[in-house]
């Protein structure tokens, strides 16, 4: 029996039978059959045509059934049509789109004759089932047998390529390609654009995109993924236009791809426009688009958007669930106004107590979204029950979800939770190691932070900078000057990391925290850029406390140089100057806060219990228990003071219908009243919980200090700058809080 045939890229056959084939006595057309009558047909022994078996085998691809492709290969193996090469090789493309490559091997290891169109359908089938190692292989084997491989071939070990990140070998794959005159063919256009881009390789890419002389959909949804993966989204919005412009139609994938560009651009204008053309295409009912659309309207804000196209949906998947717990977790994070994060965290958790008490269950991928929002919240109630979650349903052995928890816990202050999690873990990354090294160093404890690193570099796992912003943060809490600069010389010629601005931050705040100031001048005179604006706060915060006017004013104006955007930079600077009498300065600073359209501080704070979010702003009188917080606080502050506590006065910048005000009240920020309402609520014994907007000032943390020993309890509180650990009268920020 002689067959003409082409493995085509996608390694479906084409075939046509040739004139030559003769048919059998009983010849039964398999398409006027239902697959199971074929299948019976089969099992009774009845001796068929070769051609017979194409139809069922693209059955058991379109039904994903490897079992059915084996009873199938059982009867070509007893009627001899093993021999064969042609559907011997379409039932190795089988059994590769099943997903069972080790069966496909089988068949391709027996086949009788291995040629060029065999060797690349194995070639892609690993390819498609991530397997790219023995793709290479493969390709070896036919380069040492001999052959010359296809166009369908190079595109596909350029694939392999692209998956393992081999860029020395994908870039002599192209040489062999220009060679021979191959480049303008698509798929191998699109293959060598994918394999730049996926190696960081931007420039390459969008060459190797602008020689592709036709660009198909796929060429032209390449390159805007590959703008994607580069950090170049505008570049691929750029792109989308000049694709439409040539009157190429997109498709579902474009459509997803140039949504997530929107996304990070925050570009919900285009994205609307795009919601608009996936409906002229008709793909808005695809999932994966209307899941972006989703994501695009929740990353913007626009939640009402969002929950109407998810209450739409008759059927909801688990990835459409886990765009909407994503989409609002992502908001939650970002989102500096703490009532609105808090409004949106609540959200993301009300969407996942739906999920579980649907049909569905959470995947990796669910809990670890839910947990940052946990993170952000500083909900560790929650976090404890989804912890708890997560090990009834399985999960907990993956390593993202088990690096979320290790997070999770450290941002709620349980650092012996963290160490749980971490310990529990039955694979570690480098993500897990640093997220644990960081929360011991956030939560005072600086041997234990460097004693895993050690551990971390023993156990073989390469940290990156990351890493070393928790080591140097260790280093600063503790003072350990000369072990600081060990580690960064080490970070530097050992594992090659170019020192970047967090690593100088920690350097530079371990300095002013020993008060060796003129030190941390020096230190930013190596820099190789610029000091930023948390740079210059640090060195400001630090001669204020440290009584050295004189640097801080220096430093004050290398950082109004900047013109920053946080009101909180321009709140520290009028509080040095106005304690300073530099009226001239105050009467600067305000000026450009106006220029800048900057406000007073917006200070709130929330405590979390059970499935409840209280949240407080200053002299907050609207909660019904407010007659006994103030009573409680007032009776705190007269025990406070006795233990010699003395209550501040804060700076601050005056509106313009309050000129004559400079001084205002810190005696009931937000903080003390969750502090207070939590030493209400919360059951005796429990750690207090609170998320702060703005950071603490010097008042309210000396206070806290005092009622943690008072009170005897743990108090907990997230301000926007770090961690603060209240225990028996000491802070795990080390009282650098009270420099600001």
């Amino acid at each position: 029996m002689e067959f003409i045939f082409e493995l085509q890229s996608s390694s479906n056959i084409s075939y046509q039978r040739s004139s030559t084939t003769t048919s059998p006595d009983r010849y039964i057309d398999p398409k006027c059959l239902d697959f199971r009558e074929a299948l019976s047909f089969l099992n009774e022994g009845t001796k068929v045509d070769s051609a017979y078996y194409v139809p069922l085998l693209q059955k058991c691809i379109d039904t994903y059934s490897a079992s059915e492709a084996q009873i199938i290969h059982t009867h070509i193996i007893k009627t001899g049509a093993h021999e064969d090469t042609y559907l011997m090789t379409f039932l190795l493309n089988v059994y590769s789109k099943c997903g069972v490559m080790d069966y496909a091997h089988g068949v391709f290891d027996k086949l009788s004759v291995k040629n060029v169109v065999t060797r690349t359908a194995l070639i892609a089938g690993y390819v498609r089932n991530s397997q790219p190692e023995l793709a290479i292989e493969v390709f070896n084997e036919l380069l040492e047998a001999g052959a010359y491989p296809t166009n369908y071939t190079l595109a596909a070990v350029l694939s392999a390529c692209s998956s393992l990140y081999n860029i020395k070998m994908g870039k002599q794959i192209h040489g062999y390609i220009i060679k021979y005159q191959l480049e303008s063919d698509i798929s191998i256009g699109n293959s060598i654009c994918s394999l730049y881009s996926k190696c960081n390789c931007f420039d390459y890419a969008v060459k190797s995109f602008g020689r592709i002389p036709e660009k198909n959909v796929i060429s032209w949804t390449t390159m805007i993924s590959a703008c994607g993966d580069n950090g170049e989204a505008q570049k691929g919005l750029d792109i989308f236009v000049e694709m439409l412009s040539e009157n190429c139609e997109p498709n579902e994938f474009t459509v997803t791809s140039i949504l997530s560009l929107c996304c990070v651009l925050q570009a919900l204008e285009f994205g609307k426009q795009v919601h608009s053309m996936s409906i002229k295409l008709g793909c808005l009912s695809n999932p994966p688009v209307k899941n972006s659309i989703m994501y695009l309207y929740l990353r913007s804000g626009k939640t009402d958007e969002a929950q109407k196209m998810f209450n739409a949906m008759e059927t909801v998947s688990l990835v459409t669930w886990n765009s909407m717990i994503a989409g609002y977790a992502q908001m939650t994070d970002i989102e500096k106004d703490v009532v609105t994060a808090q409004h949106t965290g609540t959200e993301a958790l009300n969407i996942f107590l739906k999920l579980s008490r649907s049909s569905m269950k959470p995947d990796f991928f669910t809990f670890s979204s839910i947990l940052t929002v946990c993170s952000s919240l500083v909900a560790s109630t929650q976090g404890e029950q989804i912890h708890a979650q997560a090990i009834k349903t399985g999960f907990l052995s993956d390593i993202v979800v088990g690096s979320a928890l290790v997070n999770m816990y450290n941002k709620c202050g349980d650092i012996e939770g963290a160490t749980k999690a971490f310990v529990e873990m039955p694979t570690r990354t480098v993500i897990s190691w640093t997220s644990m090294i960081t929360g011991y160093a956030q939560h005072g404890r600086p041997q234990q932070a460097l004693q895993l690193f050690e551990d971390m570099t023993l156990a073989g796992e390469r940290p990156n900078k990351i890493t070393f912003v928790g080591v140097f943060s260790a280093c600063s809490h503790a003072g350990l000057v000369d072990e600081a600069m060990r580690y960064f010389k080490m970070m530097k010629k050992q594992y090659k990391i170019k020192p970047v601005m967090e690593h100088f931050a920690c350097l530079i705040d371990m300095f002013v925290r020993l008060g060796r100031l003129q030190d941390a001048f020096d230190f930013i005179k190596k820099m190789n850029f610029e000091p930023n604006e948390f740079i210059w706060s640090i060195l400001i915060a630090g001669c204020r406390s440290h009584g050295n006017l004189e640097l801080g004013f220096y430093a004050a104006e290398h950082l109004l140089e900047l013109k920053p955007k946080d009101s909180e930079t321009y709140v520290l600077l009028l509080n040095m100057y106005l304690s300073a009498a530099r009226w001239k300065d105050v009467s600067k600073v305000r000026r450009m806060m106006k220029d800048e359209k900057l406000g007073k501080l917006k200070d709130w704070s929330s405590i979390s219990m059970k499935d409840k979010v209280r949240s407080f702003k200053p002299d907050d009188r609207s909660d019904t228990h407010s007659p006994e917080m103030y009573a409680l606080l007032n009776d705190l502050l007269d025990k406070a003071k006795n233990l010699g506590y003395v209550s501040q006065k804060s700076l601050e910048m005056a509106d313009e219908e309050e000129k004559g005000k400079t001084f205002s009240s810190v005696v009931h920020h937000s903080e003390k009243l969750a502090v207070a309402y939590g030493l209400l609520k919360v059951p005796s014994g429990a750690s207090i919980r609170v998320l702060k907007s703005i950071s603490m000032c010097r008042d309210c943390h000396n206070l806290i200090k005092h009622i943690s020993a008072l009170t005897g309890r743990e108090i907990i509180i997230r301000d926007s700058k770090r961690l603060h650990q209240f225990n028996n009268g000491h802070c795990s920020c080390g009282d650098f809080g009270s420099l600001l």
